[in-house]
């Protein structure tokens, strides 16, 4: 997709570094270099605010990666595209069954009622919970790490979605700010809103998560 748009070396391509490597080594492999911006923090997808800021006269992409469900804002996105003569790419994720994202969005719907000690995801703008992301409050990693072997121990599936953001990987290492992106990889964690999972399988989520989240406390 990169290179049927035109992009080679000497290229800037702006992209996340909150989710997969993936979209920073396509950029090395189309001879561009890879920038990464700050997410928002309650989409989780790249922030239009970010994405100017990290706007030079290199750069002649943004690649917008929508995440867990949650659309990216698109229409700042196109219109940061247009003012700066940018091309907008997006990569999305593969889309579920009408029926089976029903399901998600009533289980999702349970949890956000339910749930304590924990921040739920924002729903809005037509959220499909491709994953229940929520936020553990605390201090940071050791917190969410622990509450998460924590479920795992009460018999709960969960998952830490970006365990590491791309520019603290190795090989796209960069000195840059990305206070949501660090602040993201430290607290998220995906709990399971599968269309297969009984309502006594809702509640035992609830409950093991309540029974550890009243534990946590907010950092400040």
């Amino acid at each position: 997709m990169l290179r049927a748009a035109g992009v080679g070396v000497g290229d800037e391509v702006v992209v996340p570094a909150y989710g997969n490597v993936e979209v920073a080594e396509a950029v090395t492999l189309a001879g561009g270099a890879p920038v990464f911006a700050d997410i928002d923090p309650v989409t989780f997808c790249l922030d239009p605010a970010a994405v100017e800021a990290a706007v030079t006269p290199r750069t002649a992409a943004v690649v917008v990666v929508h995440r867990f469900g949650r659309q990216a804002d698109l229409a700042r996105l196109h219109a940061l595209g247009r003012r700066f003569g940018l091309l907008v790419l997006q990569q999305g994720e593969s889309e579920a069954p009408y029926d089976e994202v029903a399901q998600r969005r009533e289980r999702a719907a349970y949890l956000d009622a339910k749930l304590r000690g924990v921040r739920a995801p924002d729903g809005g703008d037509g959220h499909t919970y491709q994953q229940y992301v929520v936020r553990v409050p605390g201090n940071g990693r050791p917190d969410r790490d622990a509450f998460a072997r924590a479920l795992r121990a009460r018999g709960v599936e969960c998952g830490v979605p970006v365990k590491t953001p791309v520019h603290r990987l190795p090989e796209f290492r960069r000195c840059v700010s990305l206070p949501e992106t660090e602040r993201a990889a430290d607290e998220t964690l995906a709990l399971p809103v599968d269309a297969s999972l009984t309502k006594r399988d809702m509640q035992r989520v609830v409950s093991a998560c309540n029974a550890l989240g009243g534990l946590l406390q907010p950092a400040f």
